[in-house]
């Protein structure tokens, strides 16, 4: 993907890590249940208790060359913040012309190990998240290698995808959908709508980046190979050997391909209304 203007929008609290960490046991099909309830604004920690989980000490991290680190680190804030600009003259622009509502521009936070946010604590292991408390979005930059080596989808765009989803939900929060659905009961098939809408307003968003000459050949694969990779029958395959479609609060493989799809090829965020299907 190619760089473009550079968000300053980014608040860096990388190395600010507290003593706890408030998640439990339960493997990737509880933390991504963990994270849907965080991204409708419920308490995640009502569920680990429920499941026995509990507070647990962070994880000393294992030494690193710090020239290296450091060098790598940068030229990942500078590309997520590249990405967030591209999102903020997207939304800027459309979300007054398709909705009739003017943008707000989201905070994106860089942590390491845990954050403390509007939403409670979040650790790294639950992944990137936007917490509609404080407008803000979430990342530990350890879950693009995750995204990498653990989910098969490497790539710039597939980066970028994540960040466009979060952002996804940040224009939800805008336009009062995520509310109706908390309001609603956050069931699981609602989590489902919820987050696939968030991946067609990633498709949109691409749409808009390919008009600027920000997407390149390629690019697009990446994404809808990052969106198959976080699929909820795809993760409770690795994690357990079979799939529960009850269960599901993000979406199938195949539906979160669908529904970035669906936002890239019309560019008309009018087009993610999953709740009217």
């Amino acid at each position: 993907m190619l760089r473009g203007r550079e968000s300053s929008n980014i608040e860096d609290r990388r190395g600010m890590g507290g003593r706890g960490l408030a998640l439990g046991g339960g493997g990737i099909g509880t933390l991504l249940l963990v994270l849907a309830i965080w991204l409708c604004g419920g308490n995640p920690q009502t569920l680990l208790d429920q499941l026995g989980g509990g507070s647990v000490p962070t994880q000393q991290q294992p030494a690193t060359n710090p020239n290296q680190s450091s060098r790598q680190t940068d030229e990942s804030r500078k590309f997520v913040a590249s990405v967030l600009g591209s999102t903020e003259d997207v939304w800027r622009k459309i979300l007054p012309q398709q909705a009739g509502r003017p943008y707000q521009d989201p905070k994106l936070v860089l942590f390491t190990n845990q954050v403390q946010s509007a939403c409670g604590v979040a650790g790294s292991s639950t992944g990137p998240f936007y917490c509609p408390g404080d407008n803000k979005l979430y990342l530990d930059f350890t879950f693009f290698n995750d995204l990498a080596r653990e989910f098969k989808a490497p790539g710039d765009f597939a980066q970028a995808y994540v960040i466009a989803h979060e952002v996804g939900h940040h224009v939800q929060n805008l336009l009062g959908t995520m509310g109706k659905v908390q309001q609603a009961g956050n069931t699981n098939d609602l989590s489902v709508k919820l987050e696939l809408q968030a991946d067609c307003y990633a498709g949109v968003w691409a749409y808009y980046a390919n008009k600027q000459g920000l997407v390149e050949a390629g690019d697009a694969e990446e994404a809808i190979r990052a969106a198959s990779a976080v699929g909820d029958d795809s993760i409770q395959k690795r994690a357990q050997g079979y799939v529960v479609p009850e269960s599901f609060t993000h979406g199938s493989s195949q539906q979160r391909m669908q529904w970035f799809s669906r936002g890239f090829q019309a560019g008309d965020m009018r087009q993610c209304n999953t709740f009217g299907r």
